[in-house]
């Protein structure tokens, strides 16, 4: 294999033509938005695993200096009382911690390393359909009347993936999880958790958070329960009416959401969705990663870093397997037992679902304290997934 296209620009088509380029095969990305996206969305973590698929292909530095280390989060109820504070694991034993940036810097980042090594990126290149040819080549056409032609087709499109449909026309839907998530930055208000701690908190009615970044400015977020928001509403509802809703699920806790969100700032709302089992991650010559075949609820924060484990394991197989059959068969084996593992995890988890099941979530994090008193992490299978791009794929 000599050539694929990279559908999307984001953090998956990004990691996925870098650890191309490293396995020795060639790409082009193709971004439907017309810039780099550097304005889009509000802001995420990538954990430890994400940091280590990130080495594996010299890309974690430029997210490094470009970020603040993420060390822990302490979990509040809504007395206030402290209920458990979890540290963020090291991988192996090194200074690997995760890593908090918004997400129009790391659109940004990774652009800026794309063009660095030489890999072409072609914006306002939307993707309406793809077909193999007889021959097994795959042509992309796009929504300008362009087409592409390449080895293999990679669907890095995100959560309303048309790569995923054209794969399987009867590929189920984004399962909307019950919550609207506002997310907000504020440079008025006046935290006392140091930068990079995560602040938690069980409210009553709703679900709360909210960490400091180096230049002392809060990042906060409240998962909202409620019906799913149509996105023309998302989009045209004005700043201060977010601002009320939100604040107006926690007047009944005694806990810092109400002062922190009422301070003037930015605030994006977004549904929230996951993919629980997607049936079909390839066919003969398209394949999927990252939210195309996998999308898991904000609980885990796991997105992204799951999509670059994604890029990193998909690229070392066509590095190492013989044919593109195999190279993708087995990238599907080693990736959709994790993958869809992580998801049931974040539903169980998620402190904000539509039932709101604070009760048993304070239970479970009494639990995960008296393990982690024993030395046990509840989720370090999560966390400490590791990657060596030198280790061969098992033939």
């Amino acid at each position: 294999m000599t050539k694929a296209l990279v559908i999307g620009g984001g953090i998956g088509g990004a990691t996925a033509a870098m650890a191309l380029r490293k396995a020795g095969i060639d790409s082009v990305v193709y971004e439907a938005y017309p810039t780099d996206a550097e304005n889009i969305g509000a802001f995420l973590t990538v954990m430890n695993n994400g940091m280590t698929a990130l080495r594996a292909i010299d890309a974690h530095q430029p997210v490094i200096d470009n970020s603040f280390a993420a060390t822990g989060a302490e979990y509040i109820s809504a007395t206030g009382k402290w209920v458990n504070e979890r540290k963020y694991p090291e991988n192996n034993g090194t200074i690997n911690l995760p890593r908090t940036l918004k997400r129009g810097v790391l659109n940004r980042v990774m652009h800026t390393e794309l063009r660095a090594r030489g890999i072409p990126v072609q914006h306002s290149k939307r993707l309406e359909h793809a077909e193999t040819q007889a021959d097994g080549t795959v042509v992309a056409r796009f929504a300008d009347g362009t087409s592409a032609c390449g080895d293999l087709l990679i669907g890095a499109d995100g959560l309303h993936s048309v790569t995923r449909k054209i794969i399987d026309p009867d590929a189920i839907q984004p399962r909307y999880v019950g919550l609207t998530i506002l997310l907000g930055y504020t440079d008025k208000a006046t935290p006392k958790s140091p930068p990079g701690l995560f602040q938690m908190y069980y409210g009553k009615r709703a679900f709360f958070g909210y960490i400091v970044d180096d230049n002392a400015e809060t990042w906060w977020f409240a998962r909202i329960p409620g019906p799913e928001i149509p996105r023309h509403a998302l989009r045209d509802t004005p700043t201060e009416q977010w601002r009320r809703t939100a604040a107006s699920f926690f007047t009944d806790d005694d806990i810092p959401a109400v002062e922190i969100i009422e301070k003037p700032g930015t605030i994006f709302p977004v549904n929230t969705y996951d993919l629980p089992s997607v049936r079909h991650w390839h066919n003969a010559s398209m394949v999927l990663l990252g939210d195309s075949a996998h999308a898991v609820s904000p609980s885990a924060g796991q997105g992204a870093s799951l999509t670059v484990e994604d890029s990193v394991v998909l690229a070392k197989c066509l590095r190492d397997l013989p044919d593109l059959p195999t190279a993708l068969s087995t990238y599907e084996t080693l990736r959709r037992n994790r993958v869809e593992q992580v998801i049931r995890t974040a539903m169980k988890a998620d402190p904000a679902a539509v039932r709101l099941r604070v009760f048993h979530r304070l239970l479970h994090d009494l639990k995960i304290s008296r393990e982690e008193t024993r030395g046990r992490h509840p989720h370090s299978w999560i966390y400490d997934y590791s990657l060596d791009w030198d280790s061969p794929i098992p033939t």
